[in-house]
């Protein structure tokens, strides 16, 4: 199912959330809509499940213009990051309980079956006696996600899906999802802030600010080619440092550090990964001097300050000797700069 958002407007009270967005999502695909909190994009996925009407714009579901369709009428399976399961039902009677109060009448027999599928392709056979209370989180939510397949939803629709999980139990469920949506090839979106999450799962990763899309592309793009300085930083750590941008490249001082492609000449800032950094006792690059050495599963992270007085956070090799007090020099492998004019 390809849904469309065709610049789609939404206010609470004198608060707008949502810009006149238009965004069209291929079926089949999944995609992530990533911001920090206040972006609009929890908005937008309840406006796409009818859980909220836009104001202005359409939504469109194939070539069916859905905006003003009740939200049991979409076709839509909804997973909420809390679950929302209803703790007097057991697994199996949560799972198969949007099939008994659906318009399409079923038999206890087809719902017995189609619950017995769903807990095989959630992994959860043998639990569907108990209740929520009796299982874990992770197993918890893989119940919300088998209620939502059960109805045979067009459209998926995932709101922090994994948001009240700790994070070993997050990544095996990334994994998991990715493979279900691989074996059904769903129309997905999933709303999260977590930009690794957003990134290992998504075929195409939508970034909201303020209610507008900033930019969108798979993962591999929007981590290369962020647009802005905004964007850059949302999507990991980033040191950031202040230069001047002269005849296409980046100086701090009088350090060359950095091409900066299209800048114009003047004020510029200069975003560099940690990983992007290398350290050296004898130079050249940037002088700064060691504060703190944190070590960590197959890295050390060093905390320095420049010469120019900024915070650099930077990752080196375990082995590297290196001690807080020491003073040396950082050079960026790569950079992405911007101009402050």
């Amino acid at each position: 199912m390809k849904i469309r958002l065709d610049s789609v407007i939404k206010t609470f009270e004198t608060f707008r959330a949502v810009h006149g967005v238009s965004l069209e999502i291929d079926s089949g695909e999944l995609v992530a809509l990533l911001g920090p909190s206040g972006s609009g994009k929890t908005t937008i996925l309840r406006m796409v499940a009818g859980l909220e009407y836009a104001d202005e714009g359409h939504i469109y579901f194939g070539d069916q213009d859905a905006t003003d369709i009740p939200v049991r009428d979409r076709g839509v399976g909804f997973v909420f990051q809390h679950y929302a399961l209803f703790p007097h039902m057991t697994v199996a009677e949560n799972i198969g309980f949007g099939m008994k109060v659906s318009k399409v009448k079923r038999d206890k027999a087809e719902i017995a079956r189609r619950v017995a599928d769903l807990l095989r392709l959630v992994r959860l056979e043998g639990l569907g006696d108990r209740f929520p209370g009796q299982i874990s989180g992770g197993q918890r939510q893989r119940v919300a996600l088998a209620r939502a397949l059960a109805v045979d939803p067009k459209v998926l629709l995932l709101d922090e899906p994994f948001g009240a999980l700790d994070a070993n139990v997050r990544h095996d469920l990334r994994r998991w999802l990715r493979e279900i949506h691989q074996e059904l090839g769903i129309t997905t979106i999933f709303v999260t802030h977590d930009q690794e999450e957003a990134l290992d799962l998504a075929d195409r990763v939508v970034i909201l600010k303020e209610g507008k899309i900033v930019q969108q592309g798979t993962p591999q793009e929007v981590c290369r080619d962020p647009k802005d300085a905004f964007v850059l930083k949302f999507l990991g750590d980033a040191n950031r440092l202040t230069g001047e941008a002269r005849g296409g490249r980046a100086y701090i001082g009088a350090a060359d550090v950095a091409a900066a492609p299209g800048v114009v000449d003047g004020p510029a800032e200069i975003f560099a990964r940690p990983r992007d950094l290398d350290w050296s006792k004898t130079g050249p690059g940037i002088a700064a001097t060691v504060d703190r050495v944190l070590d960590r599963p197959g890295e050390r992270r060093i905390i320095a300050t420049a010469s120019t007085g900024e915070a650099l956070e930077f990752d080196v090799e375990p082995e590297c000797d290196v001690s807080a007090g020491e003073t040396g020099f950082v050079t960026l492998r790569r950079a992405k700069v911007f101009s402050l004019s």
